[in-house]
């Protein structure tokens, strides 16, 4: 049954990258070569479909990042940039900015949008703090830090600034952790 529930995640996310929210659960079921009756056993409905989706797709990206910590071959910095710069492989093309458009038809799945990047900061700031210890980073305030960070990914979901550019989201998030990674280096 869990094996079911992950194919059935991973083809949401497959679908919403080609759909948005416009997917159905058809669109789903095609994808899997299932009846939408199976995909009913490991799911209620689109809306908790979509935030079961969201929820994975944040966990998949922790995953990433754990593997970022762990990497010894790492210097602090380029760990830093890496984390704050992670998706995992197949995530690369998917339309984040897509997830704002939750918002007003899934406001449940939009919290845990919210939440994802919100949440889970630990690692981050200890490698913050570590690089300043270190001397190579200047001394920061952290919070303003994560507040501009946070910003700048919100700013992405909210604007077309992404699509007026011809950029992915994975080449303005690369971008914006440079530009913030330069700042912040001594």
């Amino acid at each position: 049954m869990e094996d079911l529930k992950e194919n059935v995640l991973q083809a949401t996310i497959d679908v919403f990258k080609e759909k948005g929210i416009k997917f159905t659960m058809d669109d789903i079921a095609k994808k899997l070569s299932i009846s939408k009756k199976t995909i009913y056993t490991v799911t209620q409905n689109k809306n908790s479909l979509i935030k079961e989706m969201v929820k994975y797709s944040f966990e998949r990206i922790k995953a990433s990042e754990e593997a970022v910590i762990q990497d010894n071959s790492l210097s602090t910095t380029d760990k830093l940039e890496k984390l704050l710069s992670v998706l995992p492989e197949g995530y690369k093309d998917l339309d984040l900015a897509s997830l704002y458009d939750l918002k007003a038809k899934y406001p449940q799945a939009y919290k845990e949008v919210e939440k994802g990047l919100e949440t889970g900061w630990e690692s981050t700031i200890t490698l913050l703090e570590k690089g300043k210890e270190e001397g190579v980073i200047k001394d920061i305030n952290i919070p303003i830090f994560k507040a501009m960070f946070e910003a700048s990914l919100e700013r992405f979901f909210k604007r077309d600034v992404l699509k007026a550019n011809h950029l992915s989201y994975s080449e303005g998030l690369e971008m914006v952790v440079h530009i913030l990674m330069e700042g912040i280096k001594k």
